[in-house]
């Protein structure tokens, strides 16, 4: 199986979702253009780090942004990995990524399990419980929220469940885009998966961010790569050559756990 995506690098309205609402739209009917089965957008894109008024701007339940990418899904007739968004829960706010299908279905919730306290997301946000596995078309895949590319035993318990697509949604400041860069690499070759990740473009009062989306495949080299600006960037992953890598250096196979 192959799959177009389309990563949209968005520079996102600080605190305003009215904003990046119809932003988002028109870069997801843009990207539609090029008939991509997958779209994906980055972290918090309906308000960006403004963290201080979550209160004020969080989507009650992700309720608003469901519905808003459930419309665009059916609309362009694509996959969404929606990014995440500033969800309002009864137990406080969690930083949350949404997938939808092109028929409008509800694929997944994940809320980021690792809060960056560099950042100050601790203060103001909830970590996640849940797993980053979803099902989409029949493959297995798995999503993360920037920080948690850090944590390459979060990423590995995904794909030795065989996740062969990791998609990442970020927020990643530009003094660090040389790690980003290695990261997401070394992700994609020790995991022996596709890593499609997305970064926001621009800059917020405190923060320049760094773009560079990348989609990388299973033996580390790079599809396609962004800039820094706002802008959509295309590439076909092919699940064949997951598979072919897998089986050249079955690293899943002859790892052993029992000793780490």
């Amino acid at each position: 199986m192959k799959w177009k995506i389309a990563c949209i690098q968005m520079d996102i309205s600080f605190g305003s979702p009215a904003q990046n609402y119809a932003r988002a739209e028109e870069l997801i009917r843009k990207a539609a253009e090029e008939r991509p089965d997958i779209a994906v957008l980055p972290e918090l894109w309906t308000t960006g780090y403004d963290l201080g008024r979550l209160d004020e701007i969080a989507d009650e339940e992700a309720a608003e942004t469901v519905a808003f990418l459930q419309n665009c899904a059916k609309k362009y007739r694509i996959h969404l990995v929606g990014g995440s968004v500033a969800k309002k829960t009864a137990e406080g706010i969690t930083n949350t990524l949404i997938v939808i299908s092109k028929h409008g279905e509800l694929i997944k919730e994940y809320d980021k399990l690792h809060l960056f306290r560099l950042m100050d997301e601790h203060h103001y946000l909830q970590p996640g419980k849940e797993d980053g596995l979803f099902s989409l078309e029949g493959m297995l895949c798995a999503g993360f929220i920037c920080y948690d590319i850090r944590f390459p035993e979060w990423i590995r318990a995904h794909a030795s469940k065989g996740a062969q697509a990791i998609f990442v949604s970020a927020e990643w400041p530009k003094p660090r885009l040389a790690h980003w860069r290695a990261l997401l690499i070394s992700r994609a070759i020790e995991n022996q998966a596709y890593v499609i990740a997305v970064n926001r473009s621009g800059s917020d009062p405190k923060n320049l961010f760094a773009g560079h989306s990348m989609i990388i495949d299973p033996w580390g080299e790079i599809v396609a790569e962004a800039a820094e600006e706002e802008e959509i960037i295309t590439g076909t992953i092919d699940f064949e050559k997951t598979e072919n890598v897998r089986e050249q250096i079955p690293v899943f196979s002859d790892r052993r756990p029992e000793f780490y």
